[in-house]
């Protein structure tokens, strides 16, 4: 995914030509637009603030919906050996392309998806429309590698958008700017005429994805290998994307810093202003692998929203379907326990604040006003304590139940007592503490202030 977290794949890369410069598919090319070129692609003052000044408004939903779904399907789903197999393997597109036909997902494979975000307790979804591997699971007229042509025989993305429309999701969509089976795919990058008419493409098959398929609210750019900025005319490609979707919110993988950034297979760092969106899998692949059995549980899975979520951030989960559309039993289970879970505790991870008490190692906290959040991981006993904290606390209970909760405040040091010797909730139980102010912590009050005995 991120070029600039796989080094190995960057290696990989070098093999691009290989693979691209021998597209086996006819593909058109939009109008070229009569006055821009390369050098209109650089950012540009005036549209970087007018984005700028949107912003707030654009990104308000998704700084409340904290948990969103990612979904990665493509003719790589039928392979069942995760999405790179084509680069990683040096696969020959012939023997790729053999593999369309059997890449049938199911006609309501994608309501299923939809109410399995929803149950999840997930606010929006993101598609793959084109890995890649160049396939366009939407149709298109610039490519007749696309869903409605071969394949299904269905437009996969309009299936998707009204099933997440149906839930009451948000809808992102993902577009590949790197391409595998474009025959400018990779000699764009040494050759201008092959440049010009690639951009053409991308540009063009973005336009169709944000012209046919109603609002869309994210569009989640991905791989700008070979190109830079200037190259993809990513400013073009920006201003082209406001005027068709002036709500839309864009990351930053065009090589312009757009509206939010992506750490991948990591939580994003808190300590930065900027909005950020950790995307994670939910084993170790984004695309479906038969042999890939190492399932996070849905303890791990809910501590990473709750780490998202103290530090101002998203976290965008990945789902990897069959062939056949259909989500592997164990992603359900996890997702669906995840969901029991957010039902009863997501006051504690929807529109919170930046969080700025530090956790003991079997906890952490978020933060809504003058309500702490304690969420404990593995659970201590019959107390437990929070250091450092400066603020006087009011009240404690559980979140899930609202039972009152006993607790004791003196020296910079609050327990909560009386507690049960084993965890009453699962997979995570959440305390919710009222405070008389938003809450504040010093830890290094707790040293100066020790009383050392004498020795």
């Amino acid at each position: 995914m991120d070029a600039d977290t796989l080094s190995r794949r960057q290696v990989l890369l070098g093999l691009g030509a290989t693979l691209t410069g021998a597209g086996l598919s006819a593909y058109a090319q939009p109008p070229s637009p009569t006055s821009q070129t390369a050098a209109s692609s650089m950012p540009d003052d005036a549209t970087q603030g007018s984005q700028a000044a949107t912003r707030a408004r654009r990104m308000e939903w998704w700084h409340q919906a904290r948990f969103g779904m990612f979904i990665h399907i493509g003719i790589y789903s039928v392979i069942e050996r995760k999405e790179w197999i084509l680069q990683e393997e040096a696969m020959p597109l012939s023997e790729y392309e053999s593999f369309v036909p059997d890449y049938q997902p199911a006609p309501d494979a994608a309501r299923g998806w939809a109410r399995l975000a929803k149950q999840s307790g997930m606010h929006y979804m993101v598609l793959t429309a084109k890995h890649h591997e160049g396939f366009c699971n939407f149709e298109s007229a610039l490519t007749p590698y696309n869903a409605v042509a071969e394949g299904p025989h269905r437009d996969l993305v309009r299936e998707y958008v009204s099933a997440a429309r149906e839930e009451g999701l948000r809808v992102g969509i993902y577009y590949s700017l790197m391409d595998w089976h474009h025959p400018d795919g990779a000699r764009c990058a040494h050759d201008e005429a092959a440049r010009k008419r690639f951009v053409e493409y991308t540009h063009g098959l973005i336009r169709e994805l944000l012209t046919n398929y109603g609002k869309i609210d994210i569009l989640w750019y991905d791989m700008p290998i070979p190109l830079d900025a200037q190259g993809w005319e990513s400013q073009r490609m920006n201003e082209m994307v406001f005027a068709l979707q002036p709500d839309i919110i864009v990351n930053d993988r065009n090589k312009l810093p757009g509206d939010f950034t992506t750490p991948e297979q990591t939580i994003g760092d808190t300590n930065i202003k900027r909005a950020w969106e950790s995307c994670m899998t939910i084993n170790e692949s984004w695309g479906y692998e038969r042999a890939d059995l190492n399932w996070k549980d849905s303890r791990t899975i809910v501590r990473n929203l709750i780490d998202c979520s103290a530090g101002g951030g998203n976290y965008l989960l990945n789902i990897g379907p069959r062939k056949d559309g259909s989500v592997p039993a164990a992603s359900v289970e996890v997702l669906r326990e995840v969901g029991v879970w957010i039902e009863a505790n997501g006051e504690s991870i929807f529109a919170t604040d930046r969080c700025t008490v530090d956790s003991p190692f079997y906890a952490s906290y978020t933060q809504k006003g003058n309500v702490l959040y304690m969420h404990i991981h593995f659970w201590p006993g019959t107390y437990i304590a929070i250091g450092g904290l400066t603020t006087e606390v009011r009240s404690v209970k559980y979140l899930k139940s609202g039972t009152p909760v006993r607790f004791e405040q003196k020296d910079l040091r609050v327990r909560l007592v009386d507690l049960p010797l084993e965890a009453p909730d699962f997979p995570i139980t959440t305390f919710a503490i009222e405070c008389s102010s938003p809450p504040t912590q010093d830890q290094n009050l707790v040293s100066e202030n020790r009383v050392r005995l004498h020795v």
